[in-house]
């Protein structure tokens, strides 16, 4: 019965983010509130804490193109739109660099600024690199910057998608207050769908044989993997433009496979598959599967106005995990 209940909340909520306009829909009345989003899952939870208000205001996705997150590079236009909207929503990471002359540059000076790793707080993770994966800076120690950085996926944790959420809701009541309630509605059966699909999450990770995966390309699961107390493997961290894996990295990726006889080897959406082809064809066993986990890095504008969906993502992503972990 409670599977029955998970479903139809998702699919509900799912089906709401499939009604939504393309980007920048404006209103008839001119003075519309301006949100703009860097990434697709803020993106996707505004639109769903909106609701039926979301045809009454002016929404934003500036990823348009299948660049993800770290290539992105905002345009002129991209630009003057930050500048006058009314609700920014941004990572903060080190790939959101080019932001803060955005916002130097705004002319709206009432704008909100709502960044995700601010406001994970202690929560934010530092991108680490595990044993046996590839670091960037391997072949350049004299430019090598020894400063943290944080790992930027925040999105990848339901858990987490729960205080943005949050966070999101208040600012929108705060602007549009004759409509809070509305939104803290939404927000409340958002939250609850959240909640069941991290449970459906929990159950299939402690009823799983396996609590490891190994990663034959970059790494941006670590928030998720955290959750749940699953370890892994990956040939280049997360934020990693690195393509070509060193022989050393290959070589210790393929003998942990064998060592922990896994059935799989993980990649990442858009991934040619190279690295974890080859990982498996030099394992002791050469008919092993590859899985793709979406990081949903890529979703663009174009996807959000076909129905892409962050609970659908990732309930697809759970689909994946519990065959990853037999």
């Amino acid at each position: 019965m409670k599977k029955f209940i998970v479903f139809v909340v998702i699919t509900a909520l799912v089906f709401a983010g499939c009604s939504a306009p393309n980007e920048s829909t404006k209103s008839d009345a001119g003075d519309s509130l301006k949100i703009v989003c860097t990434v697709f899952p803020q993106y996707d939870w505004v639109r769903q804490i909106l609701g039926d208000r979301v045809g009454d205001i002016e929404l934003t996705l500036l990823q348009r193109s299948l660049a993800d997150l770290h290539n992105y590079q905002p345009s002129v236009d991209d630009m003057i739109t930050i500048s006058a909207c009314d609700l920014f929503i941004y990572v903060g990471g080190e790939s959101d660099h080019w932001a803060d002359a955005a916002l130097r540059q705004a002319v709206n000076p009432d704008m909100i600024v709502l960044n995700l790793l601010e406001t994970l707080g202690d929560a934010a993770k530092i991108e680490e690199l595990f044993e046996g994966m590839q670091d960037d800076d391997d072949h350049d120690e004299d430019d090598h910057d020894d400063e943290d950085e944080f790992d930027e996926h925040v999105w990848l944790s339901l858990r987490n998608a729960e205080i943005f959420c949050a966070a999101i809701a208040e600012i929108l009541s705060s602007l549009d207050a004759d409509y809070a309630e509305q939104y803290n509605a939404n927000l409340t059966d958002y939250r609850a769908a959240l909640s069941f699909l991290d449970a459906a999450y929990k159950e299939a990770v402690d009823a799983a044989p396996v609590d490891t995966l190994l990663f034959g390309d970059r790494y941006p699961f670590r928030y998720l993997m955290d959750d749940y107390g699953l370890k892994a493997y990956a040939a280049f961290p997360g934020c990693s433009a690195e393509t070509e894996a060193s022989f050393q990295t290959m070589t210790f990726l393929v003998e942990k496979l064998d060592e922990l006889n896994l059935n799989h080897v993980m990649v990442t959406e858009g991934s040619n598959q190279s690295i974890a082809k080859t990982i498996i064809s030099n394992s002791n066993d050469p008919n092993r599967g590859i899985l793709v986990l979406d990081s949903m890095q890529s979703v663009t504008s174009g996807g959000a106005a076909s129905g892409a969906a962050y609970l659908a993502i990732m309930g697809s992503n759970l689909n994946v995990l519990k065959e990853a972990l037999q």
